[in-house]
């Protein structure tokens, strides 16, 4: 075993490897010594043991496998939301159709992402494992006439679409993800749809449940029942003030799960490549309304935000999220 052929090849997708293990340079300074005192079979479990310590609390510390199939439960929390629709009405035909297709898409991220985890995949959780009332299981949560209520279903719908974009957006920087530019690609690809899914719901809101025509009016300031067809700001709280609105809230920047040097901002951040975007940043800004600063940009979130926020639709007992956070 030649231990620095190994760092070689760990330096081309982990630029950062020698950065990690500096702490630990008197390891490899008597690395010769150690390697005449252990057999030739134990030295790789000591090899080993050294980088499960470089890495175990390393942010974005999530294997591509991990990132994966957590993006693979999200999917599947979307799949099986809409394929409730059914037993909506007072949906005009132009909106049940859109729904249509949203839920071939979900279903469809479901098998491009079982293709690619192939047998490393989970097991499919079954529409069983959620409760999108947000009752755990009681079918009684904030949510609970989402069957029924057109108005509701859509609510959740963004709510759901929205955590999408935010959670592709803040695993794309994970270290894993950006070293395998084929995942990396495929993320964003979904990360892309997802936001259309999000605009799409959002018009849908705006114009009503029964309408033909989906709304680009303008909506009330910063948040109504009739939203953008983008995040403005902290969207007062999301479709469900209180329990929604972790949404676009500030996520966590640290912990597995995270990127290095990545700060999971609140969606109403106005400060991009460290310049604070104001209509005092520059002339040609002077006539910007305040809200279009933050609305310009989306921020991502990271793994145990959104895990929490998705944990809310899970029956209790179910670990799908739970083993992220």
């Amino acid at each position: 075993m030649n231990f620095f052929d190994i760092l070689s090849e760990i330096e081309k997708v982990d630029p950062e490897v020698y950065g990690r293990l500096d702490s630990r340079r008197s390891i490899f300074k008597h690395m010769s010594g150690v390697g005449q005192k252990l057999t030739a079979a134990a030295l790789p479990l000591f090899v080993g043991a050294v980088f499960n310590k470089a890495y175990a609390q390393t942010p974005g510390s999530l294997a591509v496998n991990d990132v994966l199939n957590f993006a693979l439960r999200l999917e599947y929390l979307e799949m099986y939301f809409y394929q409730q629709r059914t037993a909506l009405t007072g949906l005009s035909s132009v909106n049940a159709s859109a729904l249509s297709l949203i839920a071939t898409d979900e279903a469809n991220h479901v098998k491009f992402l079982r293709g690619v985890l192939g047998s490393a995949a989970i097991n499919d959780p079954t529409a069983a494992a959620f409760d999108f009332s947000g009752g755990k299981g009681t079918a009684t949560g904030p949510f609970s006439d989402y069957r029924t209520n057109p108005v509701t279903y859509l609510a959740l719908a963004q709510s759901f679409e929205d955590t999408g974009v935010r959670a592709y957006k803040g695993a794309a920087p994970i270290s894993s993800v950006m070293a395998n530019k084929t995942v990396l690609t495929a993320a964003l690809n979904i990360h892309s749809v997802e936001a259309r899914h999000a605009s799409h719901i959002r018009a849908m809101r705006r114009a009503g449940a029964n309408n033909s025509t989906p709304s680009q009016g303008v909506a009330v300031s910063p948040y109504s029942s009739a939203p953008k067809s983008w995040v403005s700001g902290t969207d007062g709280g999301g479709a469900v003030p209180g329990t929604t609105n972790a949404i676009y809230g500030a996520g966590n920047s640290s912990g597995a799960g995270t990127a290095a040097n990545v700060t999971y901002l609140a969606e109403d951040n106005n400060v991009q490549g460290g310049v604070t975007l104001t209509t005092s940043t520059s002339p040609a800004f002077s006539g910007f309304p305040t809200t279009a600063f933050s609305e310009a940009f989306d921020e991502g979130l990271d793994v145990k935000t959104v895990a929490t926020i998705a944990n809310l639709f899970v029956v209790t007992g179910n670990n799908l999220f739970s083993v992220y956070l």
